[in-house]
């Protein structure tokens, strides 16, 4: 665990303020569910909640299909990382932030088709040299979970049998979160 200097005091009803910086480094915007936890050393742990996190198996094996079915890779991610991948390693996209573009697709709530002549190319992580070809944001419960993401691969375009796959991975990921 890392130390910050920061200190909080509790207040009469038991509530204590997660200073800014620490909010706007992990993320972490108001109304977002936070997990509670204790250890044995007497420490407790805040954790951001990811209820996609909830199905990162099922999840995974839905990814795995998909890739196979379209032949180019895919990311399922909640609102931060990317939680099941398939089709591209595994070691290389786990857990990794998304990046802003793709936060940005995730705010609009829109289904994203990007052609290889497009002028934006969009990176779904940080740090991935890889770009979007399809996204779809999961909505449960009228709340954005995640994103289901298509990438390209060598450069090739995203059928439309690909891109209403990809919409209806993320439909049926949203049906399963409220489930």
């Amino acid at each position: 665990m890392k130390a910050t200097g920061i200190v909080r005091r509790i207040d009469d009803l038991g509530r204590v303020v997660i200073p800014k910086e620490i909010r706007r480094t992990m993320r972490i915007r108001e109304g977002d569910p936070l997990e509670i936890y204790t250890d044995n050393d007497g420490e407790v742990i805040f954790k951001k909640y990811s209820p996609i996190g909830e199905l990162s198996n099922f999840a995974a094996s839905f990814a795995d299909a998909m890739a196979r079915s379209t032949k180019s890779p895919v990311l399922i991610c909640d609102r931060d990382h990317c939680i099941a991948a398939a089709g591209i390693s595994k070691k290389e996209v786990l857990e990794r932030r998304l990046s802003q573009g793709l936060e940005d697709i995730i705010e609009n709530r829109r289904n994203v088709v990007i052609g290889k002549s497009e002028h934006k190319q969009i990176s779904p992580l940080e740090g991935v040299e890889m770009t979007v070809a399809a996204a779809s944001p999961i909505i449960a419960a009228g709340d954005v979970a995640g994103v289901v993401v298509l990438v390209r691969d060598s450069g090739k375009e995203a059928s439309e049998a690909d891109i209403q796959l990809c919409n209806v991975a993320a439909s049926f990921l949203g049906k399963q979160m409220e489930e």
